[in-house]
């Protein structure tokens, strides 16, 4: 594409005595109605060439025609110049690279990236919007490293706060003493239900306090006119917990115990967080992700402070008459935010501000990227433009990957009733269906258990993996099981039955390597699908610079369902000549290589049997 690019210049420059650009010459593939494998755009030409598009088109056609051997023949429709580019060049393309295992790898670059995901809470399991966040961090991190970037993976572990001390209110209050063990519970789900029973019994009590003499005194002194007693203590219920509530008391000083390390409560938390970090990580393990570098609030909640002090001696922060420090961004179109309370205690952007100073100095990134929800976005334009006044010297590449959140058919989820989806309980819901296929299909029935429930596995996480990765990450989904594992559709396993159909066929060949250059003339298939493999280091670099996983899932999906056609279409085995056969032996063994190391950008294994 650069040769075309630098061929439309010269030939702008040798016929209207003109320089352009190459960089500016907008190319694309081809529309499909149409002959022809890249078209070039001569509107930015009229003025130069004083002539009509058309006329245009064919100037430049026969120049690239007659300068340029990857060029065979052209077609001009309106301003469109289309390129059909030599079965010489496919062919040299491929004899290149379809024995390359690293093709659309990219050397090393020198940068250093952080991708910071996951960042779970210790009160509660990982749950499906956990899922698309992990697998975002995950093929965002991937994509970096296969783009020549040196990668640290990490995570901000929520270990601290009024949510965990919740959960730890709650065992201590209600278990009578009960473990994981003696639960025969998976230990970040036995965490989890006190969380959700701490909550169950705060309603109980609650609503028995909205009956009471108390409740219906605070209903009539401070409900709006016309407001039911429904409505009011509906919008209550937090004023409620933090100044009527005994639970919320006795979690209240359960956090001051906690800050000020009282041993018992240190003791119980320590316990309890390390059921939780038993838990994430065998689910960690099934997702297939790791991090080098997790990083606890509980360690980064007191940072941060010292940089308010120097914010304060640059002028980049400000002190109200109540001694609570603020920064103005209203120039920036943001507001005015706080940055550390007038008791000296911190709030997240402060500790936000620490931790991004913090990983600097671990690690001296080049950039460090956000996986977080949309619901954080106007907090992390405040942090970005926060450390740009600060002169961090990393502060103009701060990026936040916010994805929209994740439903199920039934609706949303909510943490506090127990309705969310657990993401353990989705991978085993996902591995049912995944093994309902196979054990209707009844294609692995001579292998054994410990095969097919591999292949399996496999099946399962490319079904979970790809249904949500396949999603642009900004766009909000919906999640449905029975959908990812569907052979026929947009699906992981329907990418991955490609790749396995290829290898079915390699394993058939006597030989997967021979002379092709004596096949004159390439299918329209077979050029397409040049075209797409030809296209996939571009794409790997692209996505990584958007930040956007799901144009490798798309890309992988277009290139599996392009493969599955040209099956249909032609014999590989029988051809009908050598040279056909090993031309196309050729082409699916680079097919399959590709398919291969794009659905692991994805964090997908592939299987060699379906």
């Amino acid at each position: 594409m650069n040769t075309i690019q630098e061929g439309v210049a010269a030939a702008v420059k040798s016929l209207y005595d003109s320089d352009f650009p190459a960089e500016k010459v907008t190319i694309s593939s081809t529309r499909k109605e149409f002959e022809g494998d890249y078209t070039v755009v001569v509107f930015p030409f009229s003025k130069a060439a004083r002539k009509k598009p058309e006329a245009i088109g064919e100037d430049l056609g026969n120049y690239l025609k007659s300068h340029l051997a990857e060029v065979a023949d052209f077609n001009v429709i309106k301003g469109f110049l289309n390129l059909v580019i030599s079965d010489d060049y496919w062919k040299s393309f491929l004899q290149a690279n379809s024995e390359n295992t690293s093709y659309g790898k990219q050397p090393s670059n020198g940068k250093k990236v952080m991708v910071e995901y996951a960042s779970p809470n210790t009160n509660k399991p990982l749950h499906l919007g956990h899922i698309r966040n992990i697998l975002l961090g995950w093929s965002s991190a991937q994509l970096f490293e296969a783009a020549g970037y040196d990668v640290i993976k990490t995570q901000i572990v929520n270990d601290r706060g009024i949510a965990v001390c919740k959960s730890m209110l709650a065992w201590q209050k209600f278990s009578g003493g009960a473990t994981p063990e003696s639960k025969n519970t998976k230990s970040d789900h036995f965490v989890g239900e006190y969380y959700v029973l701490f909550n169950q019994k705060l309603s109980t009590e609650y609503e028995a306090w909205q009956a009471s003499e108390a409740g219906k005194a605070v209903y009539a002194e401070k409900h709006k006119a016309a407001q039911s007693e429904t409505a009011f203590f509906k919008a209550y219920k937090n004023d409620y917990f933090n100044e009527y509530s005994k639970l919320g008391k006795e979690a209240r000083e359960m956090l001051l115990a906690w800050e000020a390390n009282d041993p018992e409560v240190r003791a119980l938390w320590e316990k309890m967080n390390t059921w939780v970090y038993e838990g994430f990580d065998a689910t960690y393990e099934k997702l297939g992700v790791h991090f080098d570098k997790n990083y606890y609030e509980s360690d980064t909640y007191i940072l941060g402070k010292a940089t308010v002090e120097k914010g304060l001696a640059k002028d980049v922060f400000y002190q109200k008459e109540d001694g609570s420090t603020w920064i103005d961004l209203t120039d920036a179109k943001l507001d005015h935010k706080i940055v550390l309370r007038a008791d000296g205690t911190s709030v997240y952007l402060t500790q936000d501000l620490g931790t991004a100073q913090l990983r600097y100095q671990d690690f001296g990134v080049d950039s460090m990227i956000y996986v977080v929800g949309d619901e954080q976005n106007y907090h992390f334009k405040v942090l970005f433009e926060s450390l740009k006044r600060l002169g961090e010297p990393y502060a103009d590449a701060l990026y936040h990957l916010s994805y929209g959140m994740v439903d199920l058919p039934t609706g949303k989820m909510k943490s506090r009733e127990g309705t969310v989806v657990d993401a353990d309980d989705l991978i085993a819901e996902v591995t049912a269906e995944a093994q309902k296929n196979v054990e209707e299909r009844g294609e692995l029935a001579e292998l054994s258990e410990a095969q097919r429930a591999d292949i399996i596995r496999k099946i399962a996480l490319a079904a979970l993996k790809f249904f949500i990765i396949k999603v642009q990450p900004k766009k909000r989904m919906v999640f449905n099981p029975k959908e990812s594992v569907d052979m026929q559709g947009q699906t992981g396993p329907y990418v991955q039955n490609a790749y396995v159909r290829i290898q079915s066929i390699l394993r058939k060949a006597a030989a997967t390597q021979g002379d092709f250059s004596g096949y004159q003339s390439l299918e329209s298939l077979e050029k397409d699908l040049l075209a797409k493999l030809y296209a996939y280091p571009e794409l790997v670099k692209t996505a990584a610079e958007n930040l956007d996983p799901s144009e490798v899932a798309n890309y992988c999906y277009d290139l599996a369902k392009s493969f599955h056609k040209f099956y249909h279409d032609h014999s590989i085995l029988r051809a009908e000549s050598e040279a056909a056969k090993h031309f196309r032996l050729a082409l699916s063994k680079m097919i399959a290589q590709v398919l291969e190391s794009g659905m692991l950008l994805l964090g997908i294994e592939m299987p060699e049997r379906m």
